[in-house]
């Protein structure tokens, strides 16, 4: 089999939670080694956070949550405790055989361990180490903890998620962390690029602050070039109108309409043809400065028919539409199902264990399933013997002495 585009590459994983784990898993996605350093006994924190936890082949949880199953695929666990001087100079060693480091304490909390970029680029002068904090290395708030709730209230997201007159809302997964793991892992693949031309390793700072103001995208630009700032709309679009969800007879369906073409053929098919035509929500900028009075109007029209048929009507008028599925449904779309959105993957505990997907598709360099999400430890004597090559020996006495684990 093809391996995959990174198998070059070794990455040493010191983060825990989701941002660091979920940056770490797309690499591992894309063929390098990912070596995740837990703490013996404890591992990363989203262990424990359940239920739901994998069922072992006796129906039983085991101590692998769902939460961590997410976030950790493709990787080895290799436990150490690096608060112990014997630990710190094994993930020394270990780094000055890895092409990059990952992390997510807080700022200059691995300094004291010796495991900071100061640190680690005396044993590999080309080091790619990324550091993802909740608001960067520097500034007023560098020493706070960040979390992706917080930041999702802090960074503006929350006061343009809900409706008008209701309470902000957060969105329904942990955007911020997802989001700044995958510019991590941009961002690491861009400096490994700039170390193969030049020789010269580097740090990169992410701020979960950062990331969340980044993609803000539409609405920071409505704010800084139009001068107004974005309120909450509920499903409806700042920009676009009628871009929202609407109640049906029978549940909702999303009405996505881009340009007035599509509108006009809206109109045609739920029979109100003189909307189109009205001067005031014949262009996209007259719906959106007279959405106040056009979307009583379709609210009514939507009404008197089932989702199921405006579905399959406008369709076939080629009107983007769509419905709100939940996620039992969602797994059991032909088109997820078509495009292979569940890997089944084998696990020592549970025997398979059903995960998402990596949603890229390469050509030459397919995303393999061969690893799932690691047991707590699995990897600690292999990893020391391949890597380090210590005997057995030197092995138990460090797990005597409480150093690793597994």
């Amino acid at each position: 089999m093809t391996k995959g585009a990174l198998a070059h590459l070794r990455v040493l994983d010191l983060s825990r939670v989701l941002a660091g784990p979920w940056a770490g898993q797309m690499l591992a996605d894309l063929g390098a080694e990912v070596i995740k350093v837990e703490k013996p006994g404890q591992g990363d924190d989203t262990r424990a956070w359940g239920p739901p936890f994998l069922k072992d082949a006796h129906g039983r949880d085991t101590r692998e949550s769902a939460y961590y199953l997410s976030a950790n695929r493709g990787k080895q666990s290799l436990a150490i405790d690096f608060t112990q001087a014997e630990g710190q100079q094994l993930v020394r060693q270990l780094a000055a055989d890895c092409d990059v480091v990952l992390e997510n304490f807080k700022a200059g909390g691995l300094a004291k361990y010796g495991l900071d970029y100061a640190s680690l680029r005396q044993v590999k002068p080309d080091i790619i180490y990324c550091s993802i904090t909740g608001f960067g290395q520097d500034g007023p708030y560098a020493q706070r903890a960040g979390y992706d709730f917080l930041v999702q209230g802090m960074g503006g997201l929350m006061s343009l998620t809900g409706e008008p007159e209701g309470e902000p809302m957060k969105v329904g997964v942990a955007l911020t962390d997802i989001f700044t793991g995958m510019y991590a892992s941009v961002a690491v693949l861009a400096a490994l690029s700039h170390r193969d031309r030049t020789g010269q390793g580097q740090h990169v700072d992410l701020a979960l602050l950062d990331v969340q103001v980044a993609v803000l995208a539409n609405q920071a630009a409505n704010y800084l070039v139009g001068g107004m700032v974005p309120k909450r709309l509920g499903n409806a679009h700042p920009n676009i109108v009628p871009y929202q969800a609407f109640a049906t007879s029978d549940g909702h369906v999303i009405l996505a309409v881009g340009n007035d073409g599509q509108f006009q053929k809206f109109c045609a098919v739920a029979g109100c043809p003189e909307v189109a035509a009205d001067t005031r929500y014949a262009s996209n900028a007259g719906r959106v400065g007279n959405r106040d009075t056009l979307i009583p109007l379709l609210r009514e029209v939507l009404r008197s028919r089932p989702s199921a048929v405006w579905i399959e009507t406008l369709e076939a008028a080629g009107v983007p539409c769509g419905p709100i599925n939940t996620l039992d449904q969602v797994f059991d779309n032909p088109q997820i199902k078509h495009r292979g959105m569940v890997a089944a993957v084998d696990h020592p505990l549970a025997g398979s264990v059903d995960l998402v997907a990596n949603p890229i598709r390469f050509s030459e360099t397919p995303v393999a399933y061969d690893r799932a999400p690691p047991v707590l430890g699995a990897d600690t004597d292999v990893l020391l013997s391949r890597l380090l090559g210590l005997d057995a020996a030197a092995i138990a006495d460090l797990r005597a002495k409480g150093v690793v684990g597994g």
